[in-house]
């Protein structure tokens, strides 16, 4: 059985017509014969939607039931029972209700598919879970029913449903979309210009990549190797050096030319790891083709032009931009640049060669990584000594055997030994001392070897092309050992470079003061005596600062003597002081600045981050405050002005009571008013820090009574006080206030018939004041939600407060040096623990109150 397609309509927002497009499509096919039935269609109550059915055949839905609600889902074995040709299931992303048997309806299409059945379906872009974040900073609302964006990528077509906002705006208001009710919300809120556009563009660019990653598996299936330039991709070609800057920013420029342009900078790497340009380098071009809105790619490659049109042709690039060589016209002649090699296979691709400042006028020799001084000086004293040694042991021998030295036959075999000394020579300090044992070689074979001996003169003319051809081969061989000595101890740098750095990147990621830890380990590598982060001087600021340094690191620039610096980010140097660090660790030292420069890069992002999120937290508070204290502080001002005015009213005469009645209305309003600013107060100050705790010896004797007396219920509070438990380090104004705000909490969502208890007990060096409820309590996900400020939870009965009591009480809390948590009550409820600093206890008998009557035992 061959599984079934599966057709998406694809849209930005509700509304804007893809189960129309659905429904318009299913009576097409059902028109010309197909077997067509309607698994689910959600009409949202909009007439047009729902004429649109007619004439389709409509499977039954089946009723479920979920905490006594009954939910209407497909009946997905109806529909397989069924067995049609093409099933229409709207609204992909819905969730199934509990008892359903796939969670989401999406896998109830998977089904349908695996048996064959063609699907149409529909679904928002903002139900993708890729896409799930980014809707969300738009629109501000966390998408709760998602799909894999695997399975929609799966879909054989997917088809956009698109409309401007402007007339999906329109549709909003003619009442299409939603109920008249919530027209004016909705235009307000989800469907505002600017989120319409944004998700419009989301929609659109989704949808684009999914056309791009057809049009490529088309390309591949059908083994088209050439470029079709569907989309304006730019790829610059970049070398490390100077002029790349200019090449990424006339590469933008062209690719900004066009809609949907693409930056791709490549930089090619050496395959065999070798070093290659700068390290800061490389992370300025970076940077660079960041900033431009394109994307930085390293690929390996022995060949450059090959590397660049490979990387060009697999992303399927129209142009490409390489800057003018930087060879002379004399070394062109005898090297081809990579941009000669490039525009020779290029075949399709347009290739643009910009001219740069540094493109060189003349013969510009690479430079070459030396060989250590102690290798070379090595090499020269074998060169002059070796030879010499070697004409004497040879020489020796013969005469030992009774050998002519002269003799022809014999230079034969002497000449390859001289050539094996000279590859030696080569070998440990490179190519001119090589040379140098070559000449001395030669010279000593026509001496002691070549007839007629001690003399420079040469009988034979065969004997001075052997000799021409001995230092030919031998200068031949020498320069190929010396470029494989070199090869082979850059290498092993850059195998040292990077295990050093590995090992830095490893170290540094366990350490939670990194840049301390990368100065340490640069005075460790680099043999130094100190290392600092330095801010350099500027015109606002004229002198330099060290923002962190080693112990050793001297605190007075101007003292410093510097062995190395090098530029960490725009503003700061990474320093070492002590010798001069060696040529051959700059590089590494680079790397080190460079990773110094990523630290304070990340500081300053976790400081602005820090910075936006307190701004954002204060911006949520005030908002909250707003919204709360508008009506909390109407609420006992309008009681108080309301019964004032009845009053002060000379149409109504009140009796006694009823006047007493008011009063205690007005007073209880008072009350309330009182206890809200002061919470207000008290919360401000927490947060500009501005409260200052005074702790003291405090008597919980003392003070527990009379924050009692200051609810609007003291009768409800039974509490007792252990002897042990009764002197605490607090401040007693501040104390008063934790336990009234507690309390008031407490009594709050307790039963009206029921008390709230206190009591307290000593653990260690603490003691420990519990408030215990016996109310609906609070689940464990959102204990520490009810200390933030403005939160209330559902279980309130009046849902009085702005929902600052808790908040403040921690807050004052924590600046007595105590702490304030939650735990289960016995038996149900929510138990507040306030932990103190304990006193020495005092001999006081236990005392057990309930309200304002004393039971001394």
């Amino acid at each position: 059985m061959s599984r079934g397609r599966l057709r998406i309509y694809l849209g930005a927002a509700p509304g804007v017509g893809k189960t129309v497009a659905m429904l318009s499509e299913g009576a097409r096919r059902a028109a010309r014969g197909t077997d067509v039935v309607v698994g689910v269609v959600e009409t949202h109550e909009r007439a047009h939607t729902s004429a649109m059915l007619d004439g389709l055949e409509i499977v039954p839905r089946h009723d479920l039931e979920h905490r006594g609600a009954r939910f209407a889902e497909m009946d997905l074995d109806a529909v397989l029972a069924r067995r049609p040709e093409v099933a229409l299931v709207d609204e992909l992303a819905h969730t199934n209700a509990p008892g359903s048997r796939n969670h989401k309806r999406w896998q109830d299409i998977q089904e349908l598919l695996t048996a064959g059945i063609d699907v149409i379906s529909t679904v928002n872009i903002q139900h993708l879970e890729s896409l799930n974040d980014a809707v969300e900073s738009i629109t501000g609302i966390a998408q709760q029913e998602t799909v894999p964006d695997d399975f929609v990528r799966s879909a054989d077509q997917i088809e956009l449903v698109d409309m401007s906002p402007e007339a999906l705006r329109r549709r909003m208001a003619h009442g299409n979309i939603y109920r008249a009710d919530k027209v004016d919300a909705a235009l307000a809120n989800y469907f505002r210009v600017g989120n319409l556009g944004a998700l419009r563009e989301l929609a659109l660019l989704w949808l684009a990549d999914r056309v791009d990653e057809g049009l490529e598996r088309y390309r591949s299936d059908h083994g088209i190797s050439g470029t079709w330039p569907a989309r304006e991709r730019v790829v610059v070609a970049i070398s490390g050096g100077p002029e790349g800057a200019t090449l990424l920013r006339r590469g933008a420029r062209i690719a900004g030319r066009g809609a949907g342009g693409e930056l791709h900078a490549v930089f090619v790497a050496r395959s065999d790891g070798l070093a290659g340009p700068s390290l800061p380098a490389i992370a300025e071009l970076r940077t660079l083709s960041e900033e431009l809105g394109g994307t930085f790619h390293t690929v390996a490659g022995d060949e450059p032009a090959a590397a660049i049109l490979d990387y060009a042709r697999a992303v399927n690039a129209a142009q490409i931009v390489i800057g003018t060589t930087r060879h002379g016209g004399l070394a062109r002649l005898l090297h081809r640049g990579t941009g000669d090699d490039v525009i020779a296979h290029s075949g399709d691709i347009d290739v643009h060669v910009v001219t740069h400042s540094y493109a060189a006028g003349g013969l510009r020799l690479r430079p070459r990584r030396a060989l250590s001084t102690r290798r070379v000086g090595l090499g020269a004293f074998l060169a002059v000594a070796s030879p010499p040694l070697l004409t004497t042991l040879v020489a020796g021998v013969l005469a030992q055997l009774g050998l002519s030295a002269s003799d022809e036959a014999r230079l034969g075999l002497i000449v390859p030994l001289y050539l094996l000394l000279t590859v030696l020579v080569a070998l440990v300090g490179g190519l001119w001392p090589a040379i140098g044992a070559a000449v001395i070689s030669s010279l000593l074979i026509n001496w002691f070897f070549t007839p007629p001996i001690h003399t420079f003169t040469i009988s034979d003319p065969q004997h001075v092309v052997t000799l021409f051809v001995f230092v030919v081969i031998a200068g031949l061989v020498a320069s190929v050992v010396h470029r494989s000595a070199r090869r082979a101890e850059a290498a092993f740098d850059a195998q040292q470079e990077s295990a050093a750095l590995a090992e830095l990147t490893h170290t540094l990621l366990g350490s939670t003061e990194q840049l301390g830890l990368l100065l340490r380990r640069a005075v460790d590598m680099f043999g130094a005596e100190g290392a600092a982060v330095v801010r350099r001087a500027t015109k606002h600021d004229p002198r330099a600062a060290i923002i962190a340094a080693t112990d050793a690191f001297p605190p007075d620039l101007a003292t410093v003597a510097v062995a190395a610096q090098e530029p960490a980010d725009e503003t700061h140097d990474l320093v070492l002081s002590g010798h001069p660090l060696a040529a051959e660790h700059q590089r590494l030292f680079a790397a080190y600045a460079i990773h110094a420069g990523a630290i304070l890069h990340r500081r300053a992002l976790q400081e602005s981050a820090s910075t936006a999120e307190s701004l954002a937290r204060d911006n949520r508070a005030r908002t909250a405050l707003l919204s709360a204290v508008s009506h909390d502080l109407r609420t006992p001002l309008a009681a108080i002005k309301a019964a004032i005015g009845s009053l002060r009213s000379p149409e109504v005469e009140f009796t006694a009571d009823d006047e007493a009645e008011l009063e205690s209305v007005i007073e209880d309003s008072a009350d309330r008013l009182e206890a809200l600013i002061g919470n207000l107060l008290d919360m401000s100050r927490l947060q500009a820090g501005a409260l200052v705790a005074r702790p003291r010896s405090v008597d919980l004797g003392e003070v527990v009574p009379h924050a009692i007396t200051l609810l609007s219920q003291p009768g409800r509070i039974e509490w007792a006080i252990a002897p042990e438990a009764r002197m605490v380090q607090a401040d007693p104004g501040l104390l008063e206030r934790v336990l009234g705000n507690i309390l008031e909490n407490a009594l709050r969502h307790q039963p009206d018939a029921a008390t709230v208890r206190v009591r307290t007990s000593a653990l260690g060096g603490s003691a420990e004041i519990r408030v215990v409820d016996t109310g609906p309590g609070v689940a464990e996900n959102d204990r520490e939600r009810i200390f933030r400020p403005f939160q209330r939870l559902g279980d309130a009965p009046g849902g009085d407060g702005v929902g600052l009591g808790l908040a403040v009480a921690r807050g004052l809390a924590e600046s007595m040096a105590g702490t304030l948590t939650t735990e289960d009550s016995v038996g149900g409820g929510l138990t507040m623990v306030l932990t103190l600093p304990r006193c020495a206890p005092e001999t006081h008998p236990q005392e057990h109150r309930t309200g304002q009557e004393e039971v001394t035992t």
